[in-house]
């Protein structure tokens, strides 16, 4: 039986489809919310498998001490999912220096104080899971949602370093990149009009806008389904390193990344072009770790001799 401790408890999102799903699973559920009574009828029918924490995720001693009590009530967290998140839209140049910084606030930073405050129990029991929510927009762009889209671009990084560091030590990192999913996440753009002192950006804002709230309710994406895919993965022996959910999504991401190698190979020459003229031909990928003795002075690739060839 395995510990989940989940951020974001809203009824009608990912983390109460999380918890739903870990609970039909047979484990056990510690799901933090910044509105528990929401959850206390919910509560109530799992007394001895659930517990409901007040937490505002932006609040690293609120975190901290949620942490503790987890552990305490269940004897450590087996798995956690950085849920907890929300998109405001804007322009890149034109969004508020304080959306900015609330939208890098929950949807970066609060993962980070989750995540630091979950690492020590499980490095000491020598093993767990790390399921950090991004979105497609963390693989693709998506405009009038620059800042949020830099934010889970930031997560993606994170999660992809966090995965080699913590490897050694026996814990897993999953990268979740859901598309448009039902949840109550478009539910709130009715009720927030277009604010930026820049017009030049407000069409496109207007129609940004109107696409999420034409779309509310009627995102293809199942989050209970979504839920059970990430939960069924967990229990695989081997977790991938990313999960994209939903279809549309998967194909946004396809094409965006088929674009890019095509772009990357056609820029070939041009970057092997930026070396010492001489310089031998090194085929380089990305280090995980240095076995002993490998040059310390080149620490993010490991570059290998040109093959050699055949026959």
């Amino acid at each position: 039986m395995k510990t989940w401790y989940i951020t974001g408890g809203t009824p009608g999102g990912f983390g109460m489809a999380y918890a739903n799903a870990a609970l039909e699973a047979g484990d056990r559920v510690v799901l933090t919310t910044r509105r528990p009574a929401e959850l206390s009828d919910w509560a109530a029918r799992h007394p001895e498998r659930a517990l409901v924490l007040p937490v505002d995720v932006t609040d690293t001693r609120q975190v901290q001490e949620s942490v503790a009590e987890a552990e305490s009530r269940f004897g450590g967290i087996d798995v956690l999912v950085n849920n907890a998140g929300r998109g405001w839209y804007g322009s890149v140049e034109g969004m508020s220096d304080a959306d900015v910084r609330r939208t890098f606030e929950l949807n970066f930073f609060s993962v980070l104080a989750v995540t630091r405050a979950v690492l020590p129990g499980m490095r000491r029991r020598g093993g767990g899971s790390i399921i950090n929510m991004s979105s497609v927009a963390g693989l693709v762009g998506v405009p009038g949602f620059g800042i949020y889209t830099a934010a889970k671009f930031a997560i993606e990084g994170l999660t992809e370093v966090l995965r080699q560091e913590v490897e050694p030590f026996g814990i897993r990192v999953l990268a979740v990149e859901p598309g448009a999913f039902r949840t109550r996440a478009y539910s709130g753009f009715a009720d927030e009009p277009i604010d930026e002192h820049l017009t030049d950006y407000q069409p496109m804002l207007a129609a940004v806008r109107a696409a999420m709230i034409e779309q509310d309710g009627r995102q293809p994406g199942d989050p209970d389904r979504g839920a059970r895919a990430v939960v069924a993965a967990i229990d695989q022996d081997v977790l991938p390193k990313r999960l994209v959910l939903g279809g549309a999504g998967y194909d946004a991401v396809a094409g965006h990344l088929d674009a890019m190698i095509a772009e990357l190979r056609g820029q070939e020459a041009i970057a092997r072009g930026a070396d010492f003229p001489g310089a031998p031909e090194r085929r380089c990928a990305p280090a995980v770790m240095f076995p002993q003795g490998d040059d310390p002075a080149v620490p993010w690739f490991k570059c290998l001799p040109p093959p050699r060839p055949l026959g």
